[in-house]
């Protein structure tokens, strides 16, 4: 695939996942197409040599692996993991807010979101719904209302003269979307909505919403954008590259090797969750692919292993250069991001630097690596999480972007091609054995 046909498949894909459960429907819909069987966790496995599975958690978790030839095993597995979630506006259990006749919809900040980005936007909102069916049974769909419902206004300057000046911003009282003007004495519900919306979405079955998980997005597509069509701007770059880049791999990937992809939730909030890096979902998904039973088969297993944490890398911002570590600052369309630190806040270490390292090299992809600047903190990836709760190795490596954790961030046009390349070889190979 070009790099211009992957940008526009990309493009689509993070146009049509505005939250971690739309990401992962995605997904699920490449796999299928790709020939990957769909696995019950609570089913029996049968797995066949050469075979093509996935199997999801909570509809925003993923994993897909192919099992390789009969002595595959023997190899270890080539793991590639990212993450679905991303930094957002998520709406309370009970949201109302009507003010001088605004209905508003009150919202939590879910993970290390910019928020100044968020207002004067037009916005719209997307998750999935729990509710009771006409036959009193239970059931859940995924929601999108698509078209802008929403707006986030900002104060017009003349009644806040030091809005320029840094002013800080309560998500509390300043970050309710108004969605709706009512007439003197209407009562209208965010279920009502809902309601509204599954029955527009074909399911005609409503009785009563009982919980929804909701999260508000920008309605504008993302875009190749620049002169020279050298960018991609869109929302949920971080961390919707790596998951679309890794499935692209795994399905591209040479066959007979044991190769897999994990697509966790929650790690803009911690890992900490049965869908999260630090859950058991991965570990558990490795023993049954592993079918050992003695600890050490296990252990032995992972030893063969490694893993790539894709997650972004904190390209150099022109405006802020100061902002980076002068011989570790990593530019947009220079090819794969290696990120290392000393305090294992990334999971790379010598010897995964040096296997990536070679595996560009092999297939003439350029990478470069980052270092934070030692007078300040950085954040992390499921890297050292995952490495440290199965006991693989770990190269936590990335796309470079600029504006991470925005509502709208910008990344290489270039990049995504020569990752998925990178990618596509590690799983074909076994560069460390």
């Amino acid at each position: 695939m070009t790099s211009a046909n992957i940008n526009n498949a990309m493009l689509s894909y993070i146009q049509d996942s505005p939250t971690p459960f739309h990401a992962v429907k995605g997904l699920q819909d490449k796999l299928h197409a790709k020939g990957f069987e769909r696995l019950c966790e609570g089913a029996t496995w049968n797995l066949q040599a050469n075979g093509r599975y996935y199997v999801t958690r909570n509809d925003s978790a993923i994993i897909a692996f192919k099992v390789g030839n009969q002595n595959s095993l023997k190899n270890g597995v080539a793991i590639a993991g990212a993450h679905t979630d991303s930094p957002c506006l998520k709406v309370k259990p009970n949201p109302e807010i009507i003010e001088k006749n605004y209905l508003q919809l009150a919202v939590e900040v879910y993970g290390g979101a910019l928020l100044s980005p968020w207002f004067d936007r037009d916005l719209s909102l997307a998750g999935r719904v729990d509710y009771r069916t006409n036959h009193g049974e239970l059931s859940s769909a995924l929601i999108n209302f698509e078209k802008p419902i929403a707006f986030i206004p900002s104060l017009a300057i003349h009644l806040d003269r030091t809005a320029n000046e840094g002013r800080k911003i309560n998500p509390q009282t300043e970050m309710a979307p108004i969605v709706l003007q009512l007439i003197d004495g209407e009562k209208r519900t965010l279920d009502d909505l809902i309601h509204h919306q599954l029955i527009a979405q074909k399911h005609l079955d409503v009785q009563k919403v009982l919980s929804h998980e909701l999260l508000f997005y920008d309605v504008q597509p993302p875009n190749v954008i620049g002169f020279d069509q050298q960018f991609i701007a869109g929302a949920r770059l971080d961390n919707l590259i790596s998951c679309y880049v890794i499935c692209e791999a795994l399905c591209n990937s040479k066959d007979g090797e044991t190769s897999l992809i994990v697509c966790n939730d929650h790690e803009e909030v911690g890992s900490a969750s049965i869908v999260g890096a630090q859950g058991p979902f991965l570990r558990s998904v490795l023993e049954r692919l592993t079918g050992s039973s003695p600890p050490e088969e296990f252990s032995r297993f992972m030893h063969k292993s490694l893993m790539l944490s894709v997650d972004n890398a904190h390209g150099v911002h022109p405006n802020f250069v100061n902002k980076h570590d002068k011989n570790h600052g990593p530019i947009l369309n220079k090819g794969p991001v290696v990120k290392l630190n000393a305090n294992q806040r990334y999971a790379t270490s010598g010897f995964s630097h040096a296997v990536f390292s070679s595996l560009c090299e092999r297939v003439g992809v350029p990478y470069q690596s980052f270092v934070m600047r030692s007078d300040m903190g950085c954040g992390s990836t499921i890297g050292p999480i995952t490495s440290a709760e199965v006991g693989v190795k770990t190269v936590d490596v990335g796309v470079a972007t600029f504006g991470m954790h925005s509502v709208r961030e910008l990344a290489g046009s270039s990049d995504i091609h020569l990752m998925a390349k990178v990618i596509t070889e590690f799983f074909s190979s076994r560069e460390w054995l």
